[in-house]
């Protein structure tokens, strides 16, 4: 007799509208959403290019059941075009994400830091808060803080402290970039199968021109996603690890 996949008996039941903590985006991507049963989603990310990459298949099946995305850009990837200066380089990827976020369904947000110098502080976090509180998202995205890369670990920390100070109102997800490379000892608690939307998401990461999006690919995105359909048992997917614990209140 054949068995049913454990992965796939899961998103059967997320379906199915089962009450599992873990299902929230999951269950929401399912199926098209009324709308009184719209949900709101921000995804934070360190530059232009992070969020597409790193859970882009994820954003467009909830922008196309009919939620609202927003992409919070921490920096606009000022340092990010060699031989461009930071203004020069922050309006090709400011355009760029626009362009990206078009695709996904997404509205952009620039959160004002600047690439390679980014920074935590309290004035950070209170206007992380704003930015974020403004949105009302029931979802959040952003970077798994364990990172080799500044900027990622400086927006994952942000993120986590405004769920922490809000005693946590929105479930809280983590995303992988580059694996192996920059997002390290990633475990996944929970997938998404991005099977059908593969293409999408790589016309996403594709506007990023400035930042040869094949290398984006090639950092460890196009094993990722294989893996992770392994994983779950699909031909491609997006593993995320879900936040837990308690918010410490206070400012």
């Amino acid at each position: 007799m054949p068995t049913t996949h454990p992965r796939r008996q899961f998103l059967k039941n997320t379906a199915l509208g089962l009450p599992l903590l873990t299902s929230l985006p999951f269950a929401a991507a399912q199926q098209s959403a009324p709308e009184a049963a719209k949900l709101k989603i921000v995804c934070v990310g360190g530059h232009p290019d992070d969020p597409e990459s790193g859970c882009g298949g994820t954003l467009i099946l909830l922008a196309r059941a009919g939620h609202e995305v927003s992409i919070v850009y921490l920096t606009t990837g000022e340092a990010g075009i060699e031989g461009k200066t930071h203004a020069e380089a922050a309006a090709i990827r400011r355009q760029e994400a626009i362009d990206a976020c078009a695709v996904i369904g997404a509205k952009p947000v620039f959160a004002g830091q600047i690439d390679g110098a980014t920074i935590a502080n309290n004035e950070w976090m209170q206007t992380m808060q704003r930015l974020i509180e403004a949105e009302k998202p029931d979802i959040v995205f952003t970077h798994w803080p364990m990172d080799a890369h500044k900027d990622h670990q400086i927006a994952s920390l942000l993120t986590q402290q405004v769920w922490m100070r809000m005693q946590h109102p929105f479930a809280l997800y983590f995303y992988e970039a580059c694996p192996g490379e920059q997002t390290m000892c990633f475990r996944p608690t929970d997938y998404m199968d991005i099977t059908e939307v593969q293409e999408l998401k790589r016309k996403a990461v594709f506007c990023h021109l400035s930042q040869a999006p094949q290398d984006i690919y090639a950092c460890g995105h196009t094993d990722s996603e294989r893996f992770r359909g392994r994983e779950m048992g699909v031909k491609a997917a997006e593993g995320f690890v879900r936040m837990v614990g308690r918010g410490v209140g206070g400012m």
